[in-house]
């Protein structure tokens, strides 16, 4: 048996090596985190900690040590992910309403780390990002009650960012009223028009008097400010507590499976998930040509690419010309998507690659 200062001895020098190996883990680990800020990506990243857990453990020949390796990996992973959420708390996420709205709560969740900043409309909130004042923009791309927004649409064809994630909000409506205030109390309800209709049999139901604001945050801010026990406002639990409102009703939606998806912009396309995920945003037109449309879309078709969305929009300085939104299942890098995007130019006057994102994630 070894002397036990010899001992301590290999393991000062074996801490040695793991100290420098460390450094040499955490500059790169840097890099990532760099990375993921300029291309808006989370700095979580569940299925690739597993698969990197998995892939390493195998190492381990001896497997009485393998489960403290796997909670070594563990809390090395940890440690990644508190020194990039240093690297995060300045960046910039531009959202558009107010505090406690839906979209600053998609922001909070994908970027917890970094600041959120607050803008009046759509096209603020994307311009803050190609004007440099903020690195990324998180809005909302579509409901599934009530379809798509149509001006982050129309922002996506006239802009320069791309999508490199998209993130599906579940909603969930509630009625909020000042402390105090009962159910025989309300008379009117106030929230946004999209927030009012999608809780339209509810609102019929109780008879209530419909109000409009601006966005579902602001109409809980203005129940809160005014304390009337007869105004309740329709938004969500998270602003419920921003604003010191009660929750009288929850889920008071017509549809329980409500969901916002939001889409993350930002200056730079992730090059990286060109060649690993399997969803592409294009955005065309098509020559002014009969069968141009059909041509394209079997062509789309032919190469095996599954179109989950098709749409169209007119196109604002041009009477009645219109671009077309798809979303691909599918790799662009593939040889099928390079030759599928080839053939696409010879029918598409303009052809535009807005993003790519991996299979939707819940937030």
């Amino acid at each position: 048996m070894k002397d036990l200062n010899e001992i301590r001895l290999e393991i000062n020098d074996i801490d040695k090596e793991m100290a420098s190996l460390f450094e040499k883990r955490m500059n790169a680990v840097r890099q990532v985190g760099e990375y993921k800020m300029a291309h808006g990506l989370p700095i979580f990243d569940g299925a690739r900690e597993n698969a990197v857990i998995e892939r390493n453990s195998a190492y381990i020949t001896n497997e009485e040590y393998k489960p403290f390796y796997v909670t070594f990996l563990q809390n090395t992973m940890g440690v990644s992910r508190q020194f990039q959420n240093r690297l995060f708390t300045g960046v910039k996420v531009a959202y558009s309403g107010v505090e406690g709205a839906f979209a600053h709560i998609a922001a909070g969740r994908i970027f917890p780390e970094s600041k959120l900043v607050s803008y009046k409309g759509f096209e603020k909130a994307y311009r803050a990002v190609e004007d440099g004042e903020c690195d990324l923009a998180v809005l909302p791309i579509e409901n599934s009650f009530e379809g798509e927004v149509v001006q982050v649409t129309d922002l996506m064809y006239r802009g320069s960012l791309y999508v490199n994630g998209v993130y599906d909000l579940p909603v969930v409506h509630n009625l909020l009223v000042v402390p105090g205030a009962r159910a025989k109390d309300i008379k009117k309800v106030i929230s946004h028009p999209q927030a009012l209709g999608q809780c339209a049999n509810y609102i019929k139901e109780h008879g209530y008097e419909e109000v409009q604001a601006s966005n579902t945050a602001v109409a809980a801010k203005t129940v809160a400010d005014n304390k009337d026990k007869s105004v309740a406002a329709i938004a969500s639990k998270e602003t419920a507590e921003l604003y010191g409102l009660s929750i009288l009703e929850q889920g008071i939606n017509d549809s329980n499976t409500n969901t916002t998806r939001f889409a993350v912009f930002s200056k730079v396309m992730d090059e990286d998930k060109r060649g690993r995920d399997d969803n592409i945003i294009l955005i065309f037109t098509v020559n002014n040509e009969a069968g141009a449309l059909a041509n394209a879309i079997n062509i789309i078709g032919k190469f095996g690419f599954n179109m989950k969305v098709l749409r169209s929009r007119p196109i604002k300085d041009a009477d009645w010309e219109y671009y077309f939104y798809v979303e691909l299942e599918g790799n662009e890098c593939s040889d099928e998507g390079r030759q599928m995007l080839s053939e696409l130019k010879d029918y598409c006057h303009d052809l535009k690659i807005v993003g790519h994102y991996s299979g939707e994630k819940k937030i």
